[in-house]
C-alpha cells in the first residue's frame, strides 16, 4: 500500500495533467479508505498548495492552477455529501480575496462550505479594503472571510476592521492564507476575529462566530 507521500505525489500529477480520471479514482480510492475528512483535505490542500507554488515559480501554466483547481471542487462537492456533513443554521457569511488574486485557497474553502449546505457570497478577487466595506454592509453580511497571499495584504485588514468601525459596522471576520498559517498571532493583531489555519477549520469557526449577533 502506498504511503501519503506517494498518493500526494500521484495526485498531483493527475491534476497537473488534467486526468480527471485517475484524480477521481486516486481521490475516490484514498476517501474509501480514510475515516476522517482532515486526511482528505490534506490530501486536496497539500496537492494545490504544490501546484500553487509551482505556479509562483513559473514551472506550470494558469490553466493547469486553474483545472486543478475546479477538479477538486467537483470531487469535493461529490464527496461532502457522503461524509455526512450536516447543513447548518448559518449566518450571512461572504468570503473575499483582499488584495490578491491568487484564488486557490478561496476556492477550497468556497467549495467546501457550499458542499456542506452553506450559503456563501463570494465577492471576488483582488479586492481593496473598501471595495470590501461597501459589498459587506450592501449584502448584510455577519461573517466576513478574508483571504489572503501576501503578507502586505494580510496587514491590510487592520485598515479593514478600521473602516468597518468607522462606519459602526459590526461583522465578524475569520482570516486565512499563508501568512496566518506562517505566524499563528497575525490574525489578532490586524483585529481579525478568528485565524483559520487550514479549510476545514471554517466550520469550527463559524460555529464559534456564528451566533448572527453583533450587527448593526
Amino acid at each position: 500500500m502506498k504511503g501519503f507521500e506517494d498518493l500526494l505525489d500521484d495526485f498531483e500529477n493527475a491534476l497537473l495533467k488534467i486526468d480527471r480520471i485517475n484524480a477521481a479514482s486516486i481521490f475516490r480510492g484514498f476517501t474509501q479508505e480514510s475515516k476522517e475528512f482532515h486526511p482528505v483535505e490534506q490530501l486536496v490542500v497539500g496537492s494545490l498548495d504544490r501546484i500553487g507554488e509551482k505556479w509562483e515559480l513559473g514551472t506550470v501554466s494558469l490553466a493547469q492552477v486553474y483545472m486543478s483547481g475546479r477538479i477538486c471542487e467537483e470531487l469535493i462537492d461529490e464527496y461532502l455529501p457522503k461524509a455526512k456533513v450536516n447543513r447548518k443554521d448559518s449566518p450571512r457569511i461572504a468570503i473575499a480575496l483582499l488584495i490578491d488574486r491568487h484564488a486557490l485557497g478561496k476556492k477550497i474553502v468556497t467549495s467546501l462550505l457550499r458542499a456542506a449546505g452553506y450559503e456563501v457570497a463570494d465577492f471576488g478577487d483582488g479586492l481593496t479594503p473598501e471595495r470590501i466595506v461597501e459589498k459587506t454592509i450592501e449584502s448584510r453580511i455577519e461573517i466576513l472571510l478574508i483571504s489572503t497571499l501576501m503578507y502586505v495584504s494580510a496587514l491590510k485588514v487592520e485598515e479593514l476592521r478600521g473602516q468597518f468601525d468607522r462606519e459602526g459596522y459590526r461583522v465578524k471576520i475569520i482570516v486565512g492564507g499563508a501568512p496566518f498559517r506562517l505566524d499563528e498571532g497575525l490574525w489578532e493583531r490586524v483585529g481579525a476575529d478568528a485565524g483559520s489555519r487550514t479549510a476545514s477549520d471554517v466550520f469550527d469557526l463559524l460555529e464559534y462566530l456564528g451566533d448572527g449577533k453583533g450587527v448593526s
